[in-house]
């Protein structure tokens, strides 16, 4: 082969051609051997074994409608993070990528990227669940992203067998024209007259019991609740906490503390005029563990002791829940067991819904009890 010369795929048609044969031929020869003689046949495999081809997995599986394929789809895979390569690396002046090279490493890009706190989140762990349960069931996975719903879904819709995708709230018209044509599961979404299936855990439950300790063991009767409530989950969490403390006869705080994964510059105002103002709570029950994260990082820039000062819980249970400082009392989900049961849903191995209907699969969270409350 000549230098720089780049190698092609051969395709159906180089086998026909080489086999002198026509294109169905080929693809009979792959897919339905009965519709042609073994000596046509085995002329197709020759010509193929030759040239190095390889039969498309997913051309053949469109073929019959199915490609064998399950997907995962989130829209919040990547946070804001610093990428490395989005700059001009300091100290190359010219070689791309491709030209092989030491690259430069700049020391400020490793500190951000090595937060141990960054890696595995919610979305992390239920997707590697998702992945084993597919290896296990021997299906491919195609996973996605992308904040387009109706591009960046539909693409996905037209590659696999069954979907599982962590909605956001402009997904639910773009869905809902695809749940006819393929199964969809959705994680962490409420109940709603609709095909979907669902995956999620009971967020009342864990809230409840949460609660439940922060007041019996550390007589925590003023709570303010940490985060936005734009997804079901946060909403069906502050609710639980809402009624928890209702049914004890507290009353709890009218304003919600604002945080993000994405930053600090809401939460910071607010904490900081929650401490001129004297109105620190007994405790802050974050919506998640990130919202968490964000708040521990803002207390301690402030000079707030936790838990001494003021007690700070999350939800959730990812792995960075252990290694804060100090370690987080939090709501742990079983987020891998949610993303087996999701691609044994899709991959038709979960058995028919109780009800005949789609599956709500709701799975019990715990209480881990750590050192930011105080235990």
């Amino acid at each position: 082969m000549a230098e720089g010369q780049t190698t092609r795929r051969p395709t159906v048609y180089d086998v026909a051609n080489e086999a002198n044969v026509s294109i169905a031929s080929v693809s009979f020869a792959f897919r339905r051997p009965d519709k042609l003689s073994d000596a046509t046949r085995q002329r197709v495999l020759d010509a193929a074994r030759r040239l190095g081809y390889a039969p498309s997995g997913a051309a053949r599986g469109l073929a019959r409608g199915r490609t064998g394929t399950l997907g995962l789809h989130a829209f919040d895979l990547l946070l804001e993070r610093a990428d490395p390569l989005a700059q001009p690396l300091s100290g190359m002046q010219s070689p791309p990528l491709d030209t092989g090279g030491v690259i430069p490493w700049d020391q400020t890009d490793d500190d951000v990227l090595s937060d141990p706190r960054a890696f595995p989140l919610y979305v992390d762990e239920v997707q590697r669940g998702f992945e084993l349960e597919c290896w296990a069931l021997g299906r491919p996975v195609m996973l996605s992203s992308g904040s387009d719903a109706d591009v960046s879904v539909a693409d996905t819709v037209g590659r696999v067998d069954g979907l599982a995708i962590f909605p956001s709230p402009q997904t639910a018209p773009t869905l809902a024209r695809h749940s006819l044509s393929i199964p969809i599961v959705l994680f962490s979404a409420a109940p709603a007259d609709d095909a979907h299936h669902r995956v999620r855990v009971d967020n009342a439950r864990g809230m409840r019991a949460l609660v439940a300790h922060l007041v019996d063991e550390h007589a925590a009767t003023d709570l303010a609740f940490v985060g936005r409530l734009e997804a079901t989950d946060a909403v069906e969490r502050r609710d639980a906490m809402i009624t928890e403390l209702e049914a004890r006869g507290i009353r709890t705080r009218p304003e919600i503390v604002d945080a993000t994964v994405r930053g600090q510059d809401d939460l910071v105002p607010q904490v900081r005029a929650l401490i001129a103002d004297g109105r620190m709570p007994q405790a802050f029950v974050c919506a998640t563990d990130q919202n968490a994260f964000t708040l521990l990082d803002v207390l301690a820039a402030e000079g707030v002791r936790v838990p001494e000062d003021v007690i700070v819980t999350g939800f959730d249970g990812t792995l960075g829940s252990r290694l804060t400082s100090p370690p987080l009392t939090t709501v742990r989900q079983p987020m891998e067991a949610m993303g087996r049961a999701a691609a044994r849903i899709l991959a038709g191995a979960a058995g028919a819904p109780p009800a005949g209907g789609p599956f709500d699969v709701v799975f019990e969270p715990r209480v881990l009890v750590r050192e930011s409350c105080g235990c």
